[in-house]
């Protein structure tokens, strides 16, 4: 009977060791992919900022593309020179919006209201739609909008610095941001950029890729 429960005991012993050490060797191989994931993730993270900087960089060795002084209508129509949104600045933020029917350049915009204050501290800015000024000014105000709109709705500043096209006779209009400066009475773009999901201008997109399912088929809504 001795015999018989030695060799119960140690064959119990024996299982449990193995699935024991199974489970170990399972973490073990578990916690090594997740090293080995991170490292890499960490390096991809290393060489996008590298290519941000280089991309910056890149960005300042443009040359000068000098614009015209466009006329643009504010909220209640009145005209505004492009050169007076500069102030007293010598450089000028210009968002490039498609209209309120857009609801993904309007989930742009509405990312904008907690950087009112923010970017107005460091230069002046403005968003500019191809809508008239009163569906603007209805919309803006609905949306809660409190910087500065303007409609280029008879204005070809869109068209001239590559944010709007026209097909037989049909104005289209793509979301971005301009760059501008004022310089010995002239006015420069320096830089400019489109808006898209996975863009440097939305962190929403970035936030739902870092889950498994990202975006999960999520669209921007204008109530949520």
């Amino acid at each position: 009977k001795l015999n018989s429960y030695l060799l119960s005991f140690f064959t119990d012993l024996a299982i449990s060791l193995h699935l024991f050490f199974t489970l170990v060797e399972f973490q073990f191989r578990l916690h090594l992919k997740f090293l080995k994931m991170n490292a890499t993730i960490q390096q991809l993270q290393k060489e996008i900022r590298e290519k941000q900087q280089e991309l910056i960089a890149a960005r300042k060795q443009l040359p000068l593309q000098e614009i015209e002084d466009y006329t643009l209508i504010d909220k209640e129509g009145k005209e505004v020179q492009l050169s007076d949104l500069f102030g007293t600045s010598d450089e000028l933020l210009l968002i490039h919006n498609m209209g309120k029917e857009c609801p993904y350049c309007t989930m742009w915009a509405d990312g904008f209201r907690g950087f009112t204050e923010v970017i107005a501290d460091r230069m002046p800015w403005v968003l500019i739609s191809p809508n008239e000024p009163a569906v603007l000014k209805a919309f803006s105000e609905n949306r809660n909008w409190q910087f500065k709109v303007l409609s280029f709705h008879d204005s070809a500043i869109g068209r001239d610095l590559g944010f709007e096209k026209l097909h037989e006779g049909k104005r289209s209009f793509m979301p971005g941001v301009s760059a501008l400066i004022r310089k010995n009475g002239n006015i420069y773009r320096v830089a400019y950029d489109y808006f898209g999901p996975g863009d440097y201008y939305n962190a929403a997109w970035h936030f739902f890729d870092l889950f498994p399912k990202g975006v999960n088929g999520w669209t921007p809504k204008y109530i949520y």
